[in-house]
């Protein structure tokens, strides 16, 4: 059925560019005709699915040029990277379960965006067999050596040797198979990486000791099982983050509430938020958040936009005032204009940046680079060795050197020098509070020259704190605000705790949305309102009686990181989406020379893209939802763990305490990774150059390369142990 399918759309291609064969097919799994999609101003649908079963970049081709091939399908995309799918198609022509199971007939299983399940555990199998095996069969190769010395039992020496071959038969069958896979896409695709001369050496290793094992000679499989356990160990601490456990758009649609109460003549009815238009009136009440975009026709309040803005500080708003989708209403009631709805709101226009952040295409490393050309010359160094012994007659010495060479060559310690040194980087950043969710985020942040910082929750602590009252003032507001919800309520309250003034018992107290709160204590009238951005004032009876000012601290140790990072020669500005006498302010408490405020989500991801035009590479650091953009954007993103969750999912890194100097570790720890790869690798080129001349000279024997062999990967694990030293060094 699927060769049917895919010969009737004229893709026979497929079939002589595919390096193995697809899973069978199934059935479509899911309610399609539930599913949600999202609807375009043009009448088509759109929407974004996990496609499960990709196995090379043939299945990609295959399932994109299929979909692309559908009668309604606008526009298809497959990413192999991420094994997602974007689709957009006429509903009126075709529908998502048709397309669902044109997927499914190819035998790959299509589910929607936040079904996606647990990651595949095949490597860690594999490893875990091919390590198992190489332990138990290094345990039976001991007999076999010490028997030339000691001289074992014929009919022993054949039972460890069989036992050995058992065990090895998987590891060179099954837990080699991404080698061999590897080896051969790459030719096909005409590219030499360092799978084939893995999957040469572990090919001729294994027919050797097949032959050996008959034959009654040195088998060297030990040297088979603790190559293939080693790289795949290697594999395993690459660490690839092909698949993240959620997409932050999710958190973002989270956001938004499900139903809104629209106006009708008649009067209110609740209807789902997908089926607003532009022009319709909703109600809004306290504590609810806001569905759409749209200007307040009616009402006062108090409205939270940190979603947005990443501002601590409520804003309020009338008749008039803008609001936008996501954001909460605190206290007060409002009935709102709607102006954009759905895809076009502030929220979603987020989200679509998020979601084509998810498929950013993975760069080639430097050890990608280097593999072609390594391992272009091991073959012809292999080749010619085999050559030249068998014309000198001497085929045993052929066999042995060349195998020699192979093994000795085999790039192991080329392979692990980027991952065993990255993963030391990891670990020193992490146990400072920089969890990085990739070592490409890692070694990417020291190449960065421009640091731009969010100001509240990074720079700053992100929430309201009393700057400068009275104790008096402050003892007469709190007994104003001690049962209030407001976040000005609370920091007021909090502040008093703090000095240890005692709370006296508010009487009569009334607060008014969007006005400010009035009551009695002891026994007086009092009023406390707005006084300014940033202010309050206490009035009493005979006017004003104090004010209370309030903002964002700055964290204690933002002014010693941003220090060190201007000392290490990068440029540090801080974004901000509030007045810029507050910006100004900030920036001069913590260090920071450039300030850019009043600048909205979409502000700072545009100034971070005109700052890499300009042939900048920036790290951005912020904690909300509103950072989402620029994070994605940027070449390394740092969230604060305290933040919003979808900032924490987009992000490179994670910084896990309350404080900017793990930031600073971070930057010690990529310099120092980075220099322990490069390292590594000059010692492995060197080390394969002098080894694999004697080799070919038929010095080594296969058994001699294969001690030097794990001896070569533990140079390459002393180097990367030297990273936590370098870091303390101070060198960066």
């Amino acid at each position: 059925m699927a060769a049917a399918i895919i010969r009737g759309a004229g893709l026979e291609r497929y079939y002589e560019e595919r390096s193995e064969y697809a899973p069978r097919p199934g059935a479509a799994t899911g309610g399609w005709a539930s599913a949600p999609v999202t609807s375009r101003p043009d009448g088509t649908a759109e929407v974004r699915l996990v496609v499960d079963g990709l196995r090379c970049a043939s299945c990609v081709w295959v399932t994109e040029h299929l979909l692309q091939a559908t009668p309604g399908v606008e526009e298809a995309t497959v990413s192999y990277a991420t094994g997602r799918a974007s689709l957009r198609w006429d509903p009126d022509t075709v529908t998502l379960g048709d397309l669902a199971g044109r997927i499914a007939a190819l035998g790959y299983r299509p589910r929607l965006l936040g079904e996606e399940g647990t990651p595949d555990r095949g490597l860690l199998i594999r490893l875990g067999v091919a390590v198992f095996c190489a332990l138990n069969i290094m345990m039976l190769s001991v007999p076999i050596y010490l028997g030339w010395i000691t001289s074992l039992e014929p009919r022993y020496e054949a039972l460890f040797r069989w036992s050995t071959l058992l065990l090895a038969t998987p590891v060179a069958l099954w837990c080699a198979e991404p080698f061999f896979s590897g080896a051969i896409q790459g030719l096909k695709n005409r590219v030499l990486h360092m799978d084939l001369p893995i999957a040469i050496a572990i090919a001729v290793l294994y027919g050797h000791g097949v032959v050996a094992t008959v034959t009654g000679h040195e088998t060297y499989l030990d040297s088979l099982a603790m190559l293939v356990a080693l790289l795949l160990a290697g594999r395993m601490l690459e660490g690839r983050s092909r698949r993240r456990a959620a997409e932050a758009a999710l958190s973002l649609a989270a956001s938004v509430p499900a139903t809104v109460r629209r106006r009708t003549r008649s009067g209110v009815e609740t209807v789902s938020a997908s089926d607003l238009l532009e022009g319709d009136l909703i109600d809004v009440g306290a504590g609810e958040e806001l569905a759409a975009d749209g200007t307040v026709s009616e009402g006062t309040g108090s409205v939270r936009m940190s979603l947005i803005t990443g501002e601590a500080e409520p804003v309020e708003v009338s008749a008039g005032s803008e609001v936008v989708a996501g954001s909460e209403l605190l206290d007060g009631s409002l009935t709102v204009s709607v102006s954009r709805v759905g895809a076009e709101t502030t929220l979603e226009r987020m989200a679509a940046e998020l979601r084509t952040a998810a498929d950013r295409p993975v760069r080639l490393s430097s050890t990608d680079r280097i593999a072609p050309w390594f391992t272009a010359a091991t073959l012809i160094v292999a080749t010619a060795t085999a050559t030249g012994w068998w014309l000198a007659g001497d085929s045993a010495t052929a066999l042995s050197a060349t195998i020699a060479v192979l093994v000795v060559a085999c790039p192991c310690a080329l392979a692990l020098s980027r991952p065993l040194a990255a993963a030391a980087g990891l670990g020193a950043a992490a146990r400072r509070g920089l969890v990085f969710r990739s070592a490409d985020g890692l070694l990417d942040l020291d190449g960065t020259t421009t640091v731009a910082l969010d100001k509240t929750g990074t720079v700053t602590r992100g929430e309201l704190t009393v700057k400068r009252a009275d104790d008096e003032t402050l003892r007469v507001a709190s007994g104003l605000e001690r049962f209030s919800m407001h976040p000005i309520a609370r920091a007021i309250v909090t502040e008093a705790v703090e000095r240890g003034i005692p709370l006296p018992a508010g009487e009569e107290v009334r607060e008014e949305p969007g006005s400010g709160i009035s009551g009695s204590v002891d026994g007086r009238r009092w009023r406390l309102e707005s006084g300014g951005p940033g202010e309050v004032v206490l009035l009493g009876e005979g006017g004003e009686a104090g004010r209370i000012l309030l903002g964002d601290m700055v964290r204690p140790d933002s002014a010693a990181a941003v220090e060190s990072m201007r000392a290490s020669g990068r440029t540090v500005v801080l974004l901000t989406g509030d007045h810029e006498e507050v910006g100004r302010r900030i920036a001069t408490e913590a260090g920071i020379d450039e300030t850019l405020a009043g600048v909205d989500p979409e502000g700072k991801a545009e100034w971070v893209r005109a700052r890499q035009d300009e042939g900048d590479r920036v790290t951005f650091a912020g904690d909300g939802l509103n950072d989402g953009p620029a994070l994605a954007a940027a070449d390394v993103g740092i969230a604060m763990g305290t933040g919003a969750a979808s900032s924490v999912l987009v992000a490179d890194g994670v910084i896990s305490t309350w404080s900017l100097m793990p930031l600073v570790a971070g930057f010690r720890a990529s310099a120092a990774a980075g220099r322990a790869i490069r390292r590594n690798q000059v010692r492995s080129i060197g080390y394969n150059i002098l080894a694999v001349t004697a080799a070919a000279a038929g010095w080594i024997n296969p058994l001699i390369a294969a001690i030097l062999m794990p001896a070569s990967s533990a140079m390459v694990i002393w180097g990367a142990s030297r990273v936590e030293a370098s870091m303390e060094s101070g060198r960066a």
